[in-house]
């Protein structure tokens, strides 16, 4: 009975691997490694002048940057909100969560040109700065706007992430241990955020794979001013037509975010739930 519940479940998965690995790994992992017009050598030479080049490594530090204060202000934002949600009642809890991760029903774009609106030279900010006499500050085409944009964008996923561990807890250990003579403070270091640690771990992955990868919110908040690595691909891509260039910086933003999940995996507390 156990080798038929085996040979089951492997026939249940190789449609979908199969499916994996010809229509995602497979033309990924040929676009990297010999795009069109190109081969391995020209990649590899192409990598090797991109993290060389002077003028291409800022952009390459201000995608780490970004991505790692998004990754920050989404953990800070949405931790707190995902611990009330779960300690909510029951019947607010639900509506709460849907409430949190409504915008994820958005697209992209709309959200991105809520922002154009608040951060243009009319617009609603810059309007209450000049009121104030404290002129019309440039907010937009900046890494701040950028920021500001990919936070409101994997926020929700921070939630999510962030309440798939918190809502497992029991509230009853939390208790115990303010009882036991722990200060609320020092209940929620030792007791609240260990048990938490692997779903934030999680969130923080896939907002920084996230904000790594980007592209629809950076172009329109950054311009061509504060270019990031996935806006310098559309560049390679659709403007100059350099493959061998464009699969460089694929490779690039891929080890980045292979490099972040390792980071993760060997954080998360051995034998925790996800």
């Amino acid at each position: 009975m156990a080798l038929f519940r085996r040979s089951a479940m492997v026939a249940l998965l190789v449609p979908g691997l199969a499916v994996l690995a010809f229509g995602f790994l497979y033309p990924v992992a040929a676009t990297l490694a010999a795009p069109p017009d190109g081969d391995p050598a020209t990649v590899a030479r192409e990598t090797a002048a991109l993290l060389s080049d002077p003028y291409l490594l800022p952009v390459i530090a201000r995608t780490i940057r970004v991505a790692v204060v998004t990754t920050a202000a989404c953990l800070l934002l949405g931790f707190p909100v995902a611990y009330l949600i779960s300690r909510a009642p029951a019947r607010w809890a639900g509506r709460l969560l849907a409430l949190a991760i409504f915008p994820l029903m958005l697209n992209t774009v709309v959200r991105t040109y809520g922002w154009l609106v608040l951060l243009g030279s009319n617009g609603l900010i810059s309007d209450v700065s000049a009121a104030l006499g404290l002129g019309r500050p440039q907010l937009l085409y900046t890494e701040t706007a950028i920021n500001l944009g990919l936070v409101q964008l994997f926020l929700p996923i921070m939630i999510l992430s962030c309440y798939s561990s918190l809502s497992q807890q029991d509230p009853r250990l939390e208790e115990a241990a303010r009882g036991l003579g722990a200060s609320p403070g020092r209940a929620f270091r030792q007791v609240v955020l260990p048990l938490a640690m692997p779903g934030a771990l999680v969130g923080c992955t896939l907002v920084f794979a996230g904000a790594v990868t980007a592209f629809t919110t950076p172009q329109l908040l950054g311009g061509a001013r504060e270019r990031i690595l996935s806006t310098l691909l559309y560049s390679r891509v659709n403007v100059s037509l350099d493959w061998p260039a464009a699969s460089a910086v694929a490779l690039v933003m891929t080890v980045l975010v292979l490099a972040v999940s390792v980071l993760s995996g060997r954080l998360t507390p051995k034998g925790s739930a996800q």
